[in-house]
C-alpha cells in the first residue's frame, strides 16, 4: 500500500467508525491524528473542524489556530460555528483574517457572517458587508440576498430591507417574503404585511407555513373579522389547516379580534393538539378574565394525559392576580402541585405573586423559599408582596438578603420601586433615603419620576416637605407633575398652605395645573386655619373643579 492511501484509510476509519457525537471522542480522534500523522491532510484537518465547530467552538478554535495551510473552507467552517455560539461577535476577526490572506471569499462566507452582524446587530459592520457583497458580484445568489434582508430587519432598519427585497424582483422566494414580512410585523406595519402576501400571493410564490404565520398575525392585529375568516378559508385550502403552528396561530387570531368562539372551535376541531396548543387556549382566555374556562381546560389536560409546563400556568395565574380570583387561583396552585411542576423562576415568580396579591402571603413566602433558582423577578415579587401587605421591615430585609446572598442577582428600576413604595407606606424614611442613594450610587441606575414620587411622597408622610421641596427642584425631569402633585398632597395633611402655594405656581408654570389641585389646595387653607377671605384667590379654580350635576336614564318601552 501506499502512504497516501493509507492515510486515506486511517482517516476514513476515524470518521467512520469511532466518532460517537461527543467532545471527548472528538479530542480522542484528534489525538490519535497527531500520533498517526493524520493532523497533516488537509481533508482530516477539515472534517475534524466542521466537528468540533458544532460541539464546541473554543476547541475548534484552539484547532484553527495551530493550521498551517488553511483553506476557505476550515475559515467558513469557523464562520459558521461563530455564528451557532455565544460569541457571535469572533466571526468578525475570522472575517478579516480570510479577507487579508488573499483567499477568493464564496457566499457562504458572508451568509454566516451576516448572521453574526444580525445576532449582535451590528448595523455598521452588516452595512460593510453589503458593499463588499456588490463588489464582489454574489448578490445573484437568493439565501445571500435574503441573509442581507433578514440583517436589515433584525437590525430594525425596515426601508434598508424593502430596498434590497426591490432589488430580487425575479429572484424571491418564500423565504423573502416570509423575512420582510416579519420585519414588518416588528415595527408595527401590519398592512405592509397584508399587501406583501398579496403579492406573494399573485406572483406564483409557494404560500409557506411561516408566510402564513406572519399573514395570520397581521390579520389578528388589523382586527378585521372577515379578513380573519378569509385567512382561515385560505388555510383550509391550501390543506395546511391541520400543521400545529398554524391551529394556533388561528386561535390567537380570532381571540385578538374578539372571536373567542371562534377561536375555540379551531382548538376544538384540531385533529392533533399538542401543549403550546392548549396553552394558546388557556391563555386566551385567562387575558379575557375567563377564568373558569381555563381551569376546566387544565383539568381537560389532565384527563387527556398531556403533560403541561410552567408556560401552560404563568398567564393564567397572572390573571387571577389581576382579578383577585382566589377560588381559582387556589385550585390553579393545587394542581401545579399534583402535577409536581418543578418550581423554576418563571412559574415560581407567577405563584409568588399571586399568593401575594390574593392575600395568602405565608403561601407565597413557602414558595418563594421552596425556589431554588431565583432571578430578578422573584426577588421583586417577593419584596413587593412584603411591601403590599405593610411589612416594609420584612421587606427590606429580604433586599438586603438578596445583595448578601446572590451576587449574580442585580436589583433593577422596578425592584427599588416596589422597595421605595413599601418604605413610604411603612414610614422607613431613613432606609427609604439610603436605598434610593444606593440605587443611584451603587447601581448606577437612572430614577424615573416614579421613583422620584416615591420618595416625595415618603418625605411627605413623614413631614419633610422642604427637603421634599429640595428634591423636586433638582430633578433631571422638570416637565412631569406627578412628584409635584405628591408634595400638594402632602402639604394638604400637614397643612403648609405657604408651600402648597408655592407647588400650584410650579403647576402652573409648567402648564400642568388640573382642576383637582385647587380642590386639593383649598384642603390644604382649610387645615392651616386659614379663613375665608384667604381662599377668594382660590374661586376661580374652585368654580372650574366642580362637577356638574350628573344624570341617567333609561329607556322604557
Amino acid at each position: 500500500m501506499t502512504s497516501a492511501f493509507t492515510s486515506r484509510l486511517s482517516r476514513n476509519f476515524v470518521f467512520s467508525r469511532q466518532l460517537i457525537g461527543d467532545l471527548r471522542s472528538i479530542v480522542r480522534i484528534h489525538g490519535y491524528m497527531v500520533k498517526t500523522g493524520i493532523d497533516k491532510d488537509d481533508f482530516a484537518v477539515s472534517k475534524l473542524l466542521a466537528l468540533s465547530s458544532v460541539l464546541d467552538i473554543r476547541y475548534a478554535s484552539s484547532i484553527f489556530q495551530h493550521v498551517s495551510n488553511t483553506n476557505l473552507f476550515m475559515f467558513n467552517t469557523m464562520l459558521r460555528g461563530y455564528a451557532m455560539s455565544d460569541e457571535p461577535e469572533r466571526a468578525f476577526r475570522v472575517f478579516n483574517q480570510l479577507r487579508a490572506k488573499g483567499l477568493t471569499l464564496d457566499r457562504f462566507s458572508f451568509i454566516t457572517t451576516l448572521k453574526s452582524c444580525s445576532r449582535e446587530l451590528c448595523s455598521s459592520i452588516g452595512e460593510g458587508l453589503h458593499g463588499i457583497v456588490l463588489r464582489s458580484g454574489f448578490m445573484v445568489f437568493t439565501d445571500l440576498r435574503n441573509a442581507l434582508l433578514h440583517f436589515y430587519c433584525v437590525c430594525g432598519r425596515i426601508n434598508d430591507a424593502r430596498k434590497v427585497f426591490d432589488e430580487m424582483p425575479h429572484s424571491v422566494d418564500a423565504v423573502s417574503f416570509s423575512t420582510l414580512m416579519n420585519g414588518y410585523l416588528q415595527v408595527s406595519k401590519q398592512g405592509l404585511v397584508l399587501d406583501l402576501f398579496r403579492d406573494m400571493w399573485k406572483s406564483g410564490v409557494t404560500v409557506s407555513v411561516s408566510t402564513l404565520l406572519s399573514f395570520l398575525s397581521a390579520t389578528g392585529d388589523v382586527g378585521d373579522l372577515s379578513g380573519a375568516e378569509s385567512a382561515h378559508g385560505l388555510c383550509i385550502k391550501l390543506g395546511l389547516d391541520l400543521d400545529l403552528h398554524l391551529v394556533t396561530a388561528l386561535i390567537g387570531m380570532y381571540s385578538k379580534i374578539g372571536e373567542i368562539g371562534s377561536a375555540r372551535r379551531v382548538f376544538d376541531w384540531a385533529i392533533r393538539k399538542d401543549v403550546v396548543t392548549w396553552n394558546c387556549m388557556i391563555d386566551q382566555y385567562a387575558k379575557m378574565g375567563v377564568l373558569e374556562e381555563c381551569l376546566w381546560l387544565l383539568r381537560q389536560m389532565k384527563y387527556e394525559r398531556m403533560k403541561p409546563n410552567s408556560s401552560t400556568f404563568v398567564g393564567l395565574l397572572s390573571s387571577c392576580a389581576k382579578n383577585e380570583a382566589a377560588s381559582v387561583g387556589r385550585s390553579v396552585g393545587k394542581l401545579v402541585e399534583e402535577e409536581r411542576m418543578a418550581l423554576d423562576a418563571r412559574l415560581g415568580t407567577a405563584l409568588v405573586d399571586m399568593y401575594a396579591k390574593l392575600g395568602m402571603l405565608d403561601k407565597a413566602v413557602e414558595i418563594f423559599n421552596r425556589m431554588k433558582d431565583k432571578d430578578v423577578k422573584s426577588w421583586t415579587a417577593m419584596i413587593s408582596g412584603y411591601g403590599s401587605h405593610g411589612l416594609a421591615r420584612e421587606a427590606m430585609t429580604l433586599f438586603n438578603k438578596m445583595e448578601e446572598e446572590n451576587s449574580k442577582v442585580r436589583p433593577n428600576e422596578i425592584t427599588f420601586l416596589v422597595l421605595l413604595n413599601a418604605c413610604s407606606h411603612g414610614g422607613l424614611v431613613m432606609e427609604g433615603i439610603r436605598c434610593f442613594k444606593k440605587m443611584v450610587e451603587t447601581y448606577r441606575l437612572t430614577p424615573k419620576v416614579e421613583h422620584y414620587g416615591c420618595v416625595v411622597d415618603l418625605l411627605g408622610r413623614a413631614g419633610q416637605l422642604e427637603e421634599a421641596y429640595e428634591l423636586i427642584k433638582n430633578l433631571p425631569i422638570t416637565s412631569d407633575s406627578t412628584a409635584w402633585r405628591a408634595l400638594l398632597a402632602a402639604c394638604r395633611v400637614y397643612g403648609n398652605a405657604y408651600l402648597g402655594e408655592s407647588v400650584m405656581m410650579r403647576l402652573a408654570e409648567m402648564d400642568e395645573v388640573h382642576p383637582a389641585d385647587a380642590i386639593l389646595l383649598a384642603g390644604t387653607h382649610a387645615v392651616a386655619g386659614n379663613s375665608q377671605g384667604q381662599l377668594k384667590s382660590l374661586d376661580n379654580e374652585l368654580n372650574k373643579a366642580r362637577k356638574e350635576a350628573g344624570y341617567s336614564a333609561i329607556e322604557i318601552e
